[in-house]
């Protein structure tokens, strides 16, 4: 297990490899569609996205004693994002983007240029995810709704696995290659 500290410096994104697994300690900064949409439209980011992370997750998070409470924080399916990610990535040098699901060719370029990865999260755990979450440190974009609103949460041993790196290896990219060909064969 690699523990991926905050700063998240080009080299050690670059160190990681596909099929890395990961725990991130420090902030993480979600973003689904509607943030992907503003940012790629040439919307100005609340927060500096500079060396930071994405996280496409749609938490749900409540006020208690004038706190915010992360009660379930999974991930999303990323591919979504496809159409705006490498262009995100690029334009804010983000470091990683956090999903379930992987993302495309666009995102894996980009992801080689800038010095980023994809971390794939476990689906299904967004309780145990949740978890990893020790502070809400602000909530910027709340217009788009609590879900699309960019959460800014710091997190400790969050657990990932590297499964797109800076390097032009994507494991989703392989699975379907596989896929093709054991197609291929049974048919």
């Amino acid at each position: 297990m690699i523990q991926l500290v905050e700063p998240y410096t080009e080299e050690k994104i670059r160190a990681l490899k596909m099929g890395d697994m990961v725990h991130v300690s420090g902030m993480v900064y979600t973003g689904r569609d509607a943030v992907h949409k503003f940012l790629h439209e040439g919307g100005k980011p609340p927060v500096d996205l500079t060396n930071q992370m994405i996280y496409h997750c749609g938490p749900v998070v409540i006020k208690e004693k004038g706190k915010w409470v992360v009660k379930a924080a999974g991930p999303t399916t990323s591919s979504r994002e496809e159409p705006y990610q490498g262009h995100i990535i690029e334009k804010f040098n983000l470091r990683a983007v956090i999903g379930k699901g992987g993302m495309g060719a666009k995102t894996l370029e980009a992801c080689k240029k800038v010095g980023c990865v994809y971390l794939h999260a476990i689906g299904g755990a967004a309780q145990v995810l949740a978890e990893c979450v020790t502070g809400v440190e602000g909530v910027y974009l709340e217009e788009f709704g609590s879900p699309e609103a960019i959460w800014a949460f710091r997190v400790k041993d969050f657990p990932a696995v590297v499964t797109m790196d800076s390097h032009g290896n994507s494991l989703h990219a392989a699975v379907l290659e596989q896929s093709k060909e054991r197609l291929k064969q049974l048919v």
